[in-house]
């Protein structure tokens, strides 16, 4: 009797495991490039909080450069304790990469604890905001800039809905932003939309979707982006020029200084390819955006040549440096794209 009951209960054992295996295989299968725990975890859980820090990927671009897997480790290395998001529209609901994909960056990024991976559904995101009757309208084909625009729209909606901070693919993050509610000076009175954080439901975002849709005007660059963001500022705060590297106040959210993000101005960008003889200490910086929208030339991160951003790389984003970065007869270049102002 007591064999018997060994035996069945060997049988019930190898039963759960061989079940236990199938579905871990399973798993794997349907997320191939995440760790089994998080697939687990839905964006909805996440975001709770409202502490996100979010990059956007609006094409269906699915081989990341290491400009971006530069952007995101950073990120998780600054804010180890929030979640790290990157909604990319090139993955579909089950989370599958096509076929023919093979993307380091991708596996790099989802080994690092802190990052997530989900895929950006924008009519689901446009639900319940202004947005969305003008997406379900447009003729996305009809747009010269449909790329930048659905970015533009995509991250005031979902800081809006979930809160947290929104930052562009193009951004290395150096130290933790010590605000809740910001936007970030591009020059004195001008802000960008490439960095910005509020809580959730907060009444700014509401109304620069009021006017994205009223005011729509896809034909010029930037007017449904940093241009949205300085009309409404300019309705919300009295601007005047920045004293010394202070940030101003404006009701309940902050408009920080340009130092904080833009320490080199877009005129200059070329600096961050360029080996300094005393490279500056960013003491005043949480991050640096990079402008690689006007990288139209390809400038590219070469391991050794001792350039500002080759050295940005080795100190905030390691991994990405060791193991995307390429020598001088290899070198690699960032791809420019929507999130990438």
């Amino acid at each position: 009797m007591l064999m018997k009951l060994q035996l069945s209960l060997s049988v019930i054992l190898l039963l759960t495991c061989g079940f236990l295996y199938q579905f871990t295989l399973k798993s794997s299968c349907l997320f191939p490039h995440l760790p089994p725990y998080k697939s687990q975890q839905g964006l909805e859980a996440l975001l709770g909080h409202g502490r996100s820090i979010v990059f956007l990927e609006t094409s269906e671009r699915m081989e990341l450069s290491p400009l971006v897997s530069c952007a995101v480790e950073s990120a998780a290395k600054v804010y180890p304790e929030q979640p790290v998001l990157l909604l990319m529209k090139g993955f579909n609901n089950s989370m599958q990469l096509p076929p023919n994909s093979t993307s380091p960056a991708l596996s790099l990024l989802s080994a690092i604890d802190n990052v997530f991976l989900f895929p950006l559904d924008m009519k689901s995101l446009f639900e319940d905001t202004p947005l969305f009757s003008w997406y379900t309208q447009i003729n996305s084909s009809a747009e010269r800039y449909w790329l930048h625009v659905s970015s533009d729209a995509s991250r005031l909606a979902f800081i809006w809905k979930y809160g947290g901070v929104y930052m562009d693919t193009d951004v290395i993050s150096i130290r933790p932003i010590p605000e809740d509610n910001f936007l970030a000076a591009q020059t004195s009175q001008v802000s960008s939309n490439g960095v910005f954080g509020f809580l959730p439901h907060h009444p700014f975002l509401w109304q620069c979707m009021e006017n994205f849709v009223e005011n729509y005007n896809p034909d010029i660059w930037g007017y449904q982006g940093p241009e949205l963001m300085t009309r409404i500022l300019r309705v919300w705060c009295k601007l005047r020029d920045f004293q010394e590297v202070s940030d101003l106040k404006c009701l309940n959210f902050s408009f920080l200084h340009p130092q904080r993000f833009y320490p080199i101005s877009y005129p200059v960008w070329r600096r961050y390819y360029e080996a300094w003889d005393t490279e500056p200490s960013f003491n005043d910086s949480y991050a640096l955006h990079l402008w690689n929208y006007m990288n139209k030339e390809g400038r590219a991160v070469v391991r050794g040549s001792n350039t500002l951003v080759e050295n940005l790389y080795r100190k905030h984003c390691p991994k990405t440096y060791r193991d995307l970065l390429q020598g001088p007869e290899g070198s690699v270049t960032g791809e420019r794209g929507p999130g990438n102002k």
